[in-house]
């Protein structure tokens, strides 16, 4: 018998001015990743700030590595990445201004992928 493939989802809603609650959907996401766990995270409201263009290279907390180097082990680890659309347009950003591992997405999106996932958290 075929089982479902286990999914977590992350949803980030705080931003790069809130740098402690920033590496802990990229650390978790790998390690389920490592566990075969399907995982997303989800970025919305100030998150979006996060995976903006340059932002991430300068968030760096105690003596991990740059946020930046922490999203990019994510993103190779399988680590799946959303970007809010309508929460670009609250901040006045275009798609253009987000890294390209991160898929600028609807709101439908969070909806299916928290119907989806088998838990969702919030960071």
């Amino acid at each position: 018998m075929s089982r479902k493939k286990d999914k977590i989802l992350y949803v980030q809603t705080s931003g790069v001015d809130t740098p402690e609650r920033l590496y802990s959907p990229f650390v978790l996401g790998m390690s389920a990743a490592a566990m075969g766990v399907e995982a997303s995270v989800f970025f919305m409201i100030k998150g979006v700030t996060v995976v903006k263009n340059g932002e991430a290279e300068k968030v760096q907390m105690g003596t991990f590595p740059d946020l930046k180097s922490i999203i990019d082990q994510a993103v190779s680890a399988g680590v799946k990445l959303y970007v809010c659309e309508q929460s670009t347009q609250l901040f006045g950003m275009s798609r253009g201004d987000f890294i390209p591992e991160a898929k600028i997405v609807g709101a439908a999106t969070l909806t299916d992928l928290s119907l989806d996932a088998n838990v969702v958290m919030t960071f």
